[in-house]
Formats: C-alpha cells, structure tokens, sequence
C-alpha cells in the first residue's frame, strides 16, 4: 500500500521523481527505480484500469525476469567441468548440456518451493526489483565463461537497477565479490595467457560498472545505514533461527547438504565458480538480513543462490532421503491444502462449527461470498496436486529434480488456494478498504481532511481508494475534517491542541485494533 502511495503520487506530479514523497515525507528506504516503474504503468495504463492493478504489470515482469535468471544461472553454472558428474568408464553419461538443463530445472523448482518467495514475491514493492535486479547480476556472473555480451548487459542492468531499487550496499558487495571470483576462477579452462587476460579484463569492467554504480549511489543519495546487531538474548536468536528456518525452506537442508559434499573444492587453493558465486550472493544476503533486524526482505534476495546450492545436492542424495523428503512434503502441504478448504467451507456453510466459530472471532463482521469462477480455480489446483502426488509415485523415468517437485507444487498449491478461497476474508482482514469505507460514510462532504499519526499505509489508502485531499495537522484551516491515530485503547490523542475539534466518529479496523481511525470534525 505504502508503495502504491509513492507511484501514484508520482504519476499526478505531486511528488519529484529523484525524491519520492507522500505527502511530503520520504520513503522508510530510499528507492527509486521500484517506484518510477509503478508511476509508468499508471500513467501508461487506459484510463479504466485501476492503479493498483496497473502497477503489478512491471512487478509480473519483474519477478518473471528473477525466474528466467535463477534457471539460466544454474543452468551455466552446471556446465562448469568441475560441477559435471565422474564420465563412465565405458560412456553412457548425460551430455554436459543435458546434465546442466536437469539441474537448472531443479534450481527453479528449489526457487519456487522456498516458503518465503510466495508473499514477497507478489507485492509491488523495492524487495521484488531488488531479487529481479541481483538475480540478474548472478546469471550475467555465472554465464561470463559462455557468453560475453549479453552477461555484461545484464551485468549492467543487475547493478545499477540494484543500486537504483535501493540497496547500493548489496551491489557494491555483489560486484566487487563476484568480479574476484570470475578473476580467480580456474575451473573452466587450462592455464593459458589470454585465457587469463580475458578474465582480467572482465573482472576490472564489473569492478568499473560497480564504481558508477556507487557513484550513482551516492549522487542521489540512496545510501541507507541500517546496522542493527543481534542481541544475545534467546528472543532475538530464536527469531532469527524461526526466520531463517522458514523462510529458506525446503532449501537451506539441501544448501548444508551441498556445502558438506563439495566442501574440499570450497575450501581449495582454487576458486570453482559453480560452489564459491551462490555461496557468496546467499553469505551476503544472510549476512545483511542479520545486520539489519532481521529483515526478511534483504534474506529474500539471497533465494536464488540457495536454490543453485541446493540443486547441487540432489545428485548426492541416497533414495531414502528423497524419499523423506517426498512424504514429508506430502503430508505437510496436503494437510495444508486440507486446512484451507475446511476453513473455507465452514465460513459458507458454518460447518464445522468450530472453525466457523474461530473465523467470526478473529475476523468479527465478515459477510461471506461465493464465486464459481474461484471455486472452479481452486478446484483445478486440488485436482492438479492430486495427478501431482500421483505421478510422483508412479513408474517412470527418472529425472533429478524429483525431489523438488512435490515442495513446489505445494507450495505453489498452497498460494493459490489463499489466494481464491480465502482472499475475501484476507482482504477484508489485513487490507486498509475496510476502515476507508467505514470513514467515508462518517464524512459529510468527502473532499479534504487533516491527517495526525497517520501511517504512510493509512495515508495512501486514504488517497487511493478514499480520493481523499490529505493535509498535516494544522496547516488547512478550511478542512472540515481531522483523521488521528488513537491512542491505547482507542484513547484520545496527546500533546495536541483539539480545542477546535469534536470527536466526530471511530472508524474500527475489523480485525487490527491499531488500524482505527479517529475522525474529529472542525467545531
């Protein structure tokens, strides 16, 4: 929300677009390229279409650019010699290509069964450029050794798009470390003097791109310290290992797997690209989502990394560990699946009842709805994940990525039963609609109104869905009305003058009870 806020105050001219502002205060991280591509497709977009259904477009395409990438790099990455399986004595072993086309697909199904991809991933909003941006910038590394042009290019466009979706820090860290390793590299090709220049000569123009991309950086000011180190206290330490746990899974497993099997060539004289590049882009993204509090936005750029470690491992595993992995994920995202639907069909027909019941505890006020077309949606996907399950345990031939393909089609069932079945009720939860209807029906003349403690999420759902014309707290004497943020409780505000102000009405967020409004109106 707090994103769609910026573009479209971009896209009215309300706001410059080297600094973004919503009504006159800057975003929490400075970025710019995120919003620059939202407040084009609003501008672009017919007059009919909404603005924040214009604004996912770009975002579509940017997560479809990180997925294309995530395949292409572990596909190159694959075909290191040194990544290759031992040749049989007697021939008979997959073509390289092959090979690596087989742990490419597995590196994607990795991407897409990671449980902290799903949320991320589909909002619009500077985490999604960043992990398109630096994703691209790990295929143009991994490829360096096959192609030349187009790697650069999108060497180019991964840092400065990086820098300019504001994490200069992660491009500079991913640009120098990755410039090192392509210039240490020497699993690729016997010594050879041009062999080494070319590699000189590559690394010292991603070194160069990286210093127009800091410079870039510092011109328009997107430098951001955030260091926030962990406490030892077993709070902070158990929500790092909770976040780390969850959100990299079904990955990290595998990743330890990887790093134990190939931990001779990591630890050797020489760089091997294949193992030293994702483990350098998912060391720093750990790193920085460490330093930072915690962030889950920072770790989720490390993803594709881990999803290339993890596929890496698949050929090292013995029958039954894929084979707990298979009912694991079987049980876990069946009984999720399960889970959904019993919800879903209490909140139609009120039963079960008890579910039922949690539902208009948690969610008090809540009207249901039906629609054959989400029914039909949800549906198709239960019956898919069935053929799914089906084939898995079927008899045909094998393949590598097997083991991955039960954790992505449940997870990516999962998502899309949220994302049919249950969305009303998360919409009519954790959306800001609500209460803008709820204070809309309190203001006589809907026009202008003082704001006072306001989040930017508020503000811009205020001047999106509301057409509301915003103002700070006593600086238009002629708006009728003030929305404030309570106080605990739905307590008054502190420490302002409201001698001009009566309390008008409470517009209740029906679910979060820090989400109300308080609306005054001018005596």
């Amino acid at each position: 929300m707090v994103g769609l806020g910026f573009m479209v105050e971009l896209a009215n001219g309300s706001s410059s677009w080297l600094e973004p502002t919503l009504m006159g205060v800057p975003p929490e991280s400075p970025s710019l390229l995120p919003f620059w591509l939202g407040a084009w497709a609003i501008a672009w977009a017919p007059a009919m279409v909404p603005a924040d259904v214009a604004v996912r477009l770009p975002f579509a395409l940017l997560l479809t650019i990180a997925l294309f990438a995530t395949w292409y790099g572990t596909y190159y990455l694959a075909r290191s010699p040194l990544a290759q399986p031992v040749a049989f004595a007697f021939g008979g072993e997959a073509l390289p290509a092959d090979y690596a086309r087989a742990i490419a697909d597995a590196g994607l199904l990795a991407l897409i069964a990671c449980l902290g991809l799903a949320q991320l991933s589909h909002e619009t909003t500077p985490a999604l450029a960043q992990l398109a941006f630096s994703t691209l910038l790990y295929y143009a590394l991994s490829a360096l050794p096959y192609r030349h042009l187009g790697p650069m290019i999108s060497g180019v466009i991964g840092l400065v798009g990086l820098t300019l979706s504001g994490a200069p820090a992660l491009a500079t860290l991913f640009g120098v470390g990755g410039a090192a390793i392509h210039l240490l590299d020497r699993s690729h090709e016997a010594p050879h003097p041009s062999n080494s220049r070319h590699r000189g000569l590559e690394s010292a123009l991603i070194l160069l791109i990286t210093a127009v991309a800091v410079a870039l950086a510092t011109v328009l000011s997107l430098w951001s310290w955030k260091i926030d180190l962990p406490s030892a206290r077993w709070e902070d330490l158990n929500g790092i290992a909770q976040l780390l746990l969850w959100f990299t899974w079904p990955a990290w497993p595998l990743v330890l797997w990887t790093l134990w099997r190939w931990r001779h060539q990591l630890f050797a004289r020489r760089i091997n690209r294949h193992i030293a590049l994702p483990v350098w882009f998912s060391s720093v993204a750990v790193a920085a989502c460490l330093l930072t509090g915690r962030s889950d936005r920072t770790l989720l750029v490390g993803l594709p990394a881990m999803a290339t470690l993890a596929a890496f491992a698949l050929p090292t595993l013995t029958r039954q560990v894929s084979a707990l992995i298979d009912w694991f994920t079987l049980l876990f995202f069946s009984t999720c699946g399960l889970t959904i639907w019993v919800i879903w069909i209490a909140i139609q027909t009120g039963m079960p009842a008890q579910p039922a019941a949690n539902v208009a505890r948690l969610a008090p006020g809540f009207v249901a709805s039906f629609s054959w077309w989400t029914f039909a949606i949800a549906v198709l996907a239960t019956l898919s994940w069935g053929w799914l399950v089906k084939w898995r345990v079927g008899r045909h031939r094998s393949a590598i990525w097997k083991s991955l393909v039960l954790p992505s089609g449940g997870a990516a069932l999962c998502w899309l039963l949220l994302m049919t079945l249950w969305m009303p009720l998360l919409n009519y939860g954790q959306s800001y609609t609500t209460v803008v209807r709820r204070v809309l029906a309190q203001l006589d003349v809907p026009g202008c109104a003082e704001t006072l403690g306001l989040s930017q999420g508020q503000i811009a759902a205020f001047q999106v869905y509301g057409h509301l014309e915003l103002k700070s707290f006593g600086t238009s004497p002629n708006c009728p009305f003030l929305l404030a943020e309570p106080g605990p409780e739905l307590a008054m505000p502190q420490g302002f003058d409201l001698s001009n102000w009566t309390l008008h009405a409470v517009a209740r967020h029906p679910v979060d009870g820090s989400g109300s409004v308080l609306i005054f109106k001018r005596k």
